[in-house]
């Protein structure tokens, strides 16, 4: 059996192809965190704190001293965090208030071993372009906005509709993969 490297705190399919592509062994574990945005936090420090404390909740579920990756992805739109939608009809609200327009996408990423923790924020800028209302509605029905942050997917079906994006592409799928390697190196 290979020995890992690292834990994962996170169970999302699509963090886990990502760390997998920089050639990391790892493990996943699933910590649960109150995601509750705490009164005054702007979005920078609600994503920040959150990627830190899946990494320190993680830790505390595994019994090898190695480091353990957190990370929370946010879509931020006139300094509104938007988050997963609660239903179709709140995923075509959020579409139709990105449509046309550019937001933030947020990710953090913290990596904790014993008593140290390294940390980083990624930023990028998306720009979607102008959707009709059958566009979005057909992109609703696919279902494929039901569980992302902002309602859509770069990697998928909504990257027809991302026209720019400034920054990390692997950081909008959910792990930005140059920053997490250098975390990686450094702790």
């Amino acid at each position: 059996m290979t020995q890992i490297q690292c834990f994962l705190a996170s169970s999302s399919p699509r963090r886990r192809e990502l760390l997998g592509q920089l050639g990391y062994r790892f493990d996943c574990v699933s910590p649960q965190i109150d995601e509750t945005p705490a009164a005054g936090e702007s979005p920078n420090q609600y994503v920040s704190r959150l990627a830190a404390e899946k990494a320190r909740a993680g830790q505390a579920l595994v019994s090898q001293p190695l480091p353990v990756i957190g990370s929370d992805t946010i879509v931020v739109l006139d300094q509104q965090i938007l988050g997963k939608p609660k239903d179709a009809e709140d995923a075509m609200a959020t579409l139709q208030r990105l449509q046309g327009r550019s937001h933030q996408v947020m990710t953090a990423v913290a990596c904790v071993q014993g008593d140290r923790i390294e940390q980083t924020l990624v930023v990028t800028e998306v720009t979607f372009c102008a959707m009709s209302e059958a566009q979005i509605r057909a992109y609703v029905d696919s279902q494929e906005p039901m569980d992302k942050a902002g309602s859509y997917g770069i990697q998928g079906l909504g990257g027809a509709y991302v026209q720019a994006i400034n920054g990390s592409y692997s950081a909008v799928v959910g792990l930005p993969m140059v920053e997490t390697r250098q975390l990686l190196q450094s702790i």
